[in-house]
C-alpha cells in the first residue's frame, strides 16, 4: 500500500463489510458504520477513484468446473512473456516475484492437458525462460473468484495454428476458444 494513503476506521470498515458481502447497499452500511448513506457514499466513491476498493467481475473456478494453473517461471524478459499472453483466452495474470523465479502465471482451462500444451508451446520453447514449474491448484481453502474472459468475439488468440499445432492435432489440446479450431465444451458458441 502506498505511504501515502491512509484509511481511516470507518473506510476499513466499509471494505471489511463489501469483502463479507459484495452485493450489501450504502444504507446496510451506513446503518451499520453509523453514518449517514449520503456520506457512506461519498468515503466509496473516494474508496474507488483513489483505487483501494474495487469489484472483479469473475466465476468460483470449481463451481463451473475449470482448472486453474500456477505456473512459475524464471525468464530474462518479463515483458515478453506478458505480451505472449497479451491475447490469451486462459491467461489470468501474472505475478512479478522474488526469488528463484521471478515470475508467477495464472492460468484458466477446462481440462489440464491444454493448459499443459499451453505452457509447454508457450513457455518451455521459449528462449527467454530459463525454468518452468507448472502445478495444477487441487483446492482453495476459500472461495476463489477468478476474472475469466466468457465472450471472445473479435479476438483472436495468439499467433499459433491450432491446425498445425502438434499437441491441438494429437487431440492432447482443445485448441484456443477464440479460434474456428476450438474443440472444447466452456467457450463454445451454440
Amino acid at each position: 500500500m502506498n505511504s501515502s494513503i491512509r484509511l481511516d476506521e470507518k473506510d476499513r470498515q466499509i471494505i471489511t463489510l463489501f469483502q463479507k458481502n459484495p452485493e450489501i447497499s450504502q444504507s446496510e452500511i451506513a446503518e451499520i458504520i453509523g453514518l449517514s448513506q449520503p456520506s457512506v457514499g461519498m468515503r466509496i466513491k473516494k474508496l474507488k477513484d483513489r483505487g483501494i476498493l474495487s469489484h472483479i467481475v469473475g466465476m468460483n473456478f470449481k463451481k463451473v468446473n475449470l482448472f486453474l494453473a500456477k505456473v512459475e517461471i524464471a525468464t530474462r524478459n518479463s515483458q515478453n512473456i506478458i505480451d505472449t499472453f497479451s491475447t490469451c483466452p486462459f491467461f489470468i495474470n501474472a505475478l512479478m516475484v522474488s526469488g528463484k523465479y521471478n515470475m508467477t502465471l495464472l492460468f484458466m482451462g477446462e481440462n489440464i492437458p491444454t493448459l499443459e500444451s499451453t505452457v509447454d508451446h508457450h513457455l518451455r520453447l521459449n528462449p527467454d525462460v530459463k525454468e518452468v514449474d507448472f502445478n495444477i491448484i487441487i483446492s482453495p481453502v476459500k472461495d476463489l473468484v477468478m476474472p475469466v474472459r466468457i465472450t471472445l468475439e473479435g479476438e483472436k488468440g495468439c499467433e499459433m495454428n491450432c491446425e498445425t499445432c502438434p499437441y491441438y492435432k494429437s487431440g492432447r489440446c482443445s485448441g484456443c476458444p477464440a479460434t474456428d479450431a476450438y474443440k472444447g465444451e466452456f467457450w463454445r458458441k451454440d
